[in-house]
């Protein structure tokens, strides 16, 4: 019997970090703030998903570095970096 893959699919959300509110271990974006992938102003992220990857200024970042809700990212000590630092959140659903 050949292996099946399970089903798998990335959605991406980006913006700036200057869209984030908070400071300190609270600093946080909410997804109504990102850009999906059709441009338009995201309404949630995925609810399940397999795991994410979140990069700042283009770098992706180590796991322990945020948490993803279905309404916000949470970046502890985000608020340090320049607001029009880019910030790219993919999701990989499956």
């Amino acid at each position: 019997m050949p292996i099946i893959k399970p089903f798998m699919a990335s959605r991406k959300f980006s913006g700036t970090i200057g869209a984030g509110t908070g400071i300190g271990a609270t600093f946080a974006i909410a997804a109504t703030a990102l850009t999906d992938d059709t441009g338009a102003l995201a309404t949630a992220f995925p609810g399940s998903f397999a795991y994410y990857v979140l990069y700042i200024n283009g770098q992706p970042q180590n796991a322990n570095i945020s948490t993803l809700t279905t309404t916000t990212i949470t970046i502890p000590g985000g608020d340090v970096l320049d607001p029009l630092t880019p910030v790219i959140v993919e999701v990989v659903v499956n």
